[in-house]
C-alpha cells in the first residue's frame, strides 16, 4: 500500500475518533445542563446576564462601586479583644504549657510568676480601696447627688490634685444639700465645710480656710443666740427640725438618726462651735499667719464658752434631751490651747493655772506627762515681780504660805525648784506605761523632761548635773529617732560648755 493511501486512512480513523468525543462531550454537557439549570446548555461554565445579582457574592462591577463593609461597634471590639484575651491567658496558663516553659527557662519563669502575681494583687487592692474608700459609710450617708460630688471633690483634692475642681465640686455639694432641704446645722453638712477649710490648710491657703471656719463659727453663734432666745419667749419648738437625711434611701435603719429635742441640737452645734474656735486660734497662731492677738481672743472665748456651759448645767440641771457637754479631754484640750497661747506672750504666770487645770482633766498618763512638762518650762520662766501678792501664785509654790515677802533672788529659785519638781514627775509618769499602753507620746515626754532637767540644772548653777542629764537626754532621743529632742540637748550642752570659763573666773 503506498504512503499516500495509508494517510487517508490515519486521516478518516482520526475523524472518526474526533467525532465520538464530540458526542460524548455533548452528552455530559447536556447532564451538567439538567443538574445546573442557570448553565447554558453551550457547557459555558458562567451563569448568563439576566441571571445575575445585582447584591451578590458574584457581582461582577467594579470594586469602586461596591457598597462599603460597616464598621464594627465598640462593644464589639471590646468582645472580640476581651475573647481573645481570655483565650490567650487560659492556653498560657495550661499546666503543659506552664511545664515547657519552666523546663526551658525556670529563672524567668518564677519572675514571671511572681510580677504576674504581685500585678494581680495590686489590682485587687486597688479596686478594694476604691470601694471602701468612695463607697464608704460617709459617703453613703449623702444622698446620691451630694455623694457624687463629695467623691469628686475628694478624688481632686488627695488623688488628682486640681484646686480649682475640687472647690467647684465642693461648692456643688453644698448647693445640692441646700436644694435638698437637708439641715446647715447637721454634722453631715457642718462636716463638708469643716473638710473644706482642712482641705485649704493642707494646700498652704490659710486665710481661706480661716475664712470658711470663721464663717461657719458665726453662723453657729447666730444659730445658738436665736434659739436661745426663742426659748426665753416661749416659741421654741420642742424637737429641732429633720436634718433631710431620712429620706435618703442609701441609709440603712441603724445610721438614721433618733428624733432631737432642741436642746440636744444646741449641744451639739455649741460643742462644734468650740472646736472651731479651737482650731482658729491654732490656725491663727501659725507661723505663716501671726495672728497672735485673733488667736488668742479665739482660745479665750472656746474656753470661757466651755466653762460656762459647765457651770450652766451644774447650776440648772439638764434640760429635755440636752445629753452630755463636751469630754474632760476636749475641755482639757482647749485649756492647753489657751495656756500655749499665753505662752507665746511670754506671760507665763497666766499659763499656769490653765495648764493644772488641763492635767485635773487628763486621764492618759502619757499626755499626763506632756502637761507636767508644760508646767515645769512655765514655772522656770516664771516672772520674779512680786509673785506672791496674788493668792493663786502662792498656792501654785509648795511650802510657802500666801502673802509671805521674800526676796526676788529668793523668788526665783523657788521657781525654779517647783519647776524641777514637775519635771521629775513628769519623767517619772512617762516611764511608767509599759506594753501596749506606751505610746510614743510618752517616750518623747521621757526625753523632754531630761532635756528640761538639764536646763533647770543649769539654770540653778549645777552644771555637772545639767550636762549629766543632757547627755541622757542624746542618748535616748537617738534611741526612739527624736531629733528635736537631740538638737535641743546639744543646744544645752553647748552653753554649759560657752559659760564654763565665766563661772571659774
Amino acid at each position: 500500500m503506498s504512503n499516500s493511501k495509508l494517510l487517508q486512512v490515519g486521516a478518516r480513523s482520526l475523524q472518526q475518533s474526533n467525532v465520538l468525543q464530540t458526542s460524548r462531550c455533548r452528552a455530559r454537557s447536556t447532564r451538567l445542563v439538567l443538574e445546573h439549570p442557570f448553565l447554558s446548555s453551550s457547557g459555558s461554565s458562567h451563569p448568563r446576564s439576566r441571571f445575575q445579582s445585582t447584591s451578590g457574592q458574584n457581582d461582577q462591577r467594579p470594586s469602586r462601586f461596591q457598597p462599603k463593609p460597616s464598621p464594627p461597634s465598640v462593644g464589639a471590639i471590646f468582645s472580640a479583644a476581651a475573647r481573645s484575651t481570655g483565650e490567650s491567658v487560659k492556653n498560657l496558663f495550661r499546666p503543659t504549657v506552664l511545664r515547657q516553659a519552666y523546663q526551658k527557662n525556670p529563672g524567668e519563669m518564677i519572675l514571671a510568676l511572681f510580677l504576674l502575681t504581685a500585678a494581680a494583687s495590686g489590682g485587687l487592692y486597688a479596686v478594694y480601696l476604691y470601694f471602701n474608700y468612695f463607697y464608704h459609710r460617709q459617703f453613703t450617708r449623702y444622698p446620691d447627688p451630694v455623694a457624687k460630688a463629695m467623691r469628686r471633690a475628694l478624688y481632686y483634692s488627695n488623688y488628682n490634685p486640681d484646686p480649682q475642681r475640687a472647690l467647684k465640686y465642693y461648692k456643688q455639694a453644698l448647693d445640692l444639700c441646700d436644694e435638698l432641704g437637708m439641715d446647715r446645722f447637721s454634722d453631715d453638712v457642718m462636716g463638708i465645710r469643716i473638710q473644706i477649710a482642712q482641705w485649704l490648710e493642707k494646700i498652704e491657703n490659710y486665710d481661706a480656710a480661716a475664712k470658711v471656719l470663721e464663717a461657719l463659727l458665726n453662723d453657729c453663734k447666730r444659730w445658738v443666740e436665736v434659739m436661745e432666745k426663742a426659748v426665753k419667749d416661749g416659741t421654741a419648738p420642742k424637737l429641732a427640725p429633720p436634718t433631710g437625711l431620712k429620706e435618703n434611701p442609701n441609709l440603712k435603719p441603724e445610721d438614721v438618726p433618733a428624733p432631737e429635742t432642741l436642746w440636744g441640737k444646741r449641744t451639739r452645734v455649741l460643742g462644734k462651735a468650740v472646736g472651731i474656735s479651737v482650731k482658729l486660734g491654732e490656725l491663727y497662731a501659725n507661723e505663716h499667719v501671726m495672728e497672735q492677738d485673733l488667736a488668742h481672743d479665739r482660745l479665750i472665748w472656746s474656753v470661757e464658752t466651755a466653762l460656762n456651759e459647765a457651770r450652766r448645767r451644774t447650776t440648772e440641771g439638764l434640760k429635755e434631751g440636752e445629753g452630755e457637754w463636751m469630754s474632760p479631754e476636749s475641755i482639757g484640750g482647749a485649756l492647753e490651747s489657751l495656756a500655749h497661747s499665753y505662752e507665746s506672750r511670754s506671760q507665763f504666770h497666766l499659763a499656769l493655772p490653765l495648764f493644772l487645770q488641763a492635767l485635773r482633766l487628763s486621764k492618759d498618763p502619757c499626755h499626763s506627762a506632756v502637761i507636767m512638762n508644760n508646767l515645769a518650762t512655765s514655772f522656770a520662766q516664771h516672772p520674779t515681780q512680786a509673785p506672791f501678792q496674788t493668792v493663786i501664785t502662792a498656792a501654785m509654790i509648795e511650802g510657802l504660805p500666801a502673802g509671805t515677802e521674800i526676796s526676788t533672788a529668793d523668788a526665783r529659785k523657788a521657781y525654779l525648784e517647783t519647776a524641777r519638781r514637775w519635771a521629775r514627775n513628769a519623767n517619772q509618769h512617762a516611764s511608767e506605761p509599759k506594753g501596749a499602753e506606751r505610746t510614743p507620746e510618752c517616750d518623747q515626754a521621757c526625753a523632754v523632761s531630761l532635756c528640761n532637767l538639764g536646763d533647770i540644772s543649769a539654770l540653778l548653777g549645777k552644771e555637772k548635773e545639767a550636762r549629766r542629764w543632757f547627755e541622757k537626754c542624746i542618748k535616748m532621743s537617738q534611741s526612739i529617732d527624736f531629733d528635736a529632742g537631740v538638737q535641743r540637748a546639744q543646744e544645752g550642752l553647748h552653753k554649759l560648755a560657752a559659760t564654763a570659763p565665766a563661772s571659774l573666773q
